[in-house]
């Protein structure tokens, strides 16, 4: 009864267009005054406590280093690089477009960041180009995407510090799953092109090509400061991120010289908005979490999989048509917050490695960032091309296919994931 009312009062609120973690909040705090033996002072401790964890604080860093390299010059110089040497090629602005969302994904780690930097320039310009303005919007909204898988991945970061696992493990086994995501997306563009005759650019000289990689060069060295800092072991995750911060200033402010005053303004304004949902709905899921703990809700869903001898194809099945379902009407650190301490004893029982379940964890909540109706990248997607957002989900629903299949291919070989975090000490 005390958990047909929690979420009850949860799906009402939802409805009434109240925010999530204020939703989550009110519900899980109403309950629990109600129904348990927790007072209010209890719970606000528990809330605080929630935010003491020191590589949240990685959260902040690459959601402002990844705001300044898309305001302040970065991306734009990595997409003129690109186009300058793949441009050519049929359906050259597609690839392209794949290409610099992997980039931007390595420094980023944020979707909707990653969505808009790289939309911002290439939507445009493949419309240009002759490409469909659906097509268009669709590849930026589903390639958006991996700036959650490919590290660092605030998501990873989330699921780290929820289950208790090693961030830099999991931020490598985001890599290679990261590749082949990238690179079934560009075959799939490619064969598209084909397809639809999609032609290239002009091909660049040589001379045009260096001119623009010598001025790409300084944005190119992000992802390999993070990452090598981290697994060289000069840097904890949450150490990287400042850093990197600091060396996207330096080279916005002393090398593209394009960083002024009201854009720093609003680059701080889009990160603190970021930062502060991803903070307000981590203590609002710590309130569920305390509920869930003082009903042993997790430890009787555990027995009763037991019990049942449900197993591991029958559970998979059931966790991303899950994953899926509540992608349609939450957000991804939502979902991870609120469902993985219920699913963290599952895991373990089915003798699950923790590590290949948050990846396929995390592609599933990519495939929710391009899926109506609050898909985040639909919304950004549709409002830098000006579009409605029926028009950004008929353009995203090949690659919804396209993302499904390689799921399903990442949870059929765990190596995939697993290989690179097993060569880690």
């Amino acid at each position: 009864m005390e958990a047909a009312l929690l979420f009850s009062i949860f799906i009402i609120l939802f409805l009434l267009h109240v925010p999530i973690a204020l939703s989550l909040a009110i519900s899980s705090v109403l309950v629990l005054a109600l129904t348990t033996d927790f007072n209010l002072y209890m719970v606000a401790q528990k809330m605080f406590s929630a935010l003491e964890s020191p590589p949240l604080m990685a959260i902040p860093g690459f959601v402002l280093a990844g705001a300044i390299m898309a305001h302040g010059g970065i991306s734009r110089y990595l997409i003129a690089a690109l186009r300058a040497w793949v441009g050519h090629l049929r359906g050259g602005l597609s690839v392209v477009t794949i290409l610099a969302c992997m980039i931007f994904a390595a420094i980023s780690g944020s979707s909707p960041a990653t969505a808009a930097a790289v939309g911002g320039i290439l939507i445009p310009a493949m419309v240009e180009a002759g490409y469909e303005k659906r097509y268009a919007m669709g590849l930026v909204a589903a390639s958006g995407t991996l700036g959650i898988l490919i590290p660092p991945s605030i998501t990873f970061v989330l699921i780290g510090v929820t289950a208790n696992e090693s961030i830099g493990k999991l931020f490598m086994a985001g890599v290679l799953p990261g590749i082949f995501l990238g690179g079934v997306l560009l075959l799939t563009a490619i064969i598209y092109a084909r397809l639809k005759n999609y032609g290239g650019e002009p091909r660049a000289d040589w001379k045009t090509r260096w001119q623009y990689t010598w001025k790409a060069i300084p944005g190119l060295l992000l992802p390999v400061l993070i990452l090598g800092s981290i697994y060289g072991g000069v840097c904890t995750p949450t150490e990287a991120s400042i850093v990197s911060v600091f060396y996207a200033l330096f080279v916005t402010i002393f090398i593209y010289r394009e960083m002024t005053w009201n854009k720093f303004r609003s680059i701080l304004r889009e990160a603190i908005g970021i930062t502060s949902m991803i903070f307000l709905i981590i203590p609002a899921a710590m309130t569920f979490a305390m509920y869930l703990a003082s009903e042993q809700i997790p430890a009787k869903i555990a027995q009763w999989i037991a019990n049942s001898n449900l197993g591991v194809g029958m559970f998979w099945v059931a966790v991303l048509v899950m994953f899926f379902v509540m992608g349609t009407f939450l957000e991804a650190v939502s979902i991870v917050l609120i469902t993985l301490p219920i699913l963290i004893p599952i895991i373990k029982h089915l003798d699950i490695s923790m590590i290949h379940f948050a990846v396929a964890m995390v592609v599933s909540m990519e495939l929710a960032m391009i899926t109506p109706p609050v898909g985040l990248n639909l919304f950004v997607v549709g409002g830098i091309a000006r579009e409605r957002l029926e028009e950004v989900v008929k353009g995203v629903l090949p690659f919804i296919a396209v993302m499904i299949l390689t799921l399903i291919c990442l949870v059929l070989f765990p190596k995939i994931s697993l290989y690179l975090p097993s060569l880690m000490r």
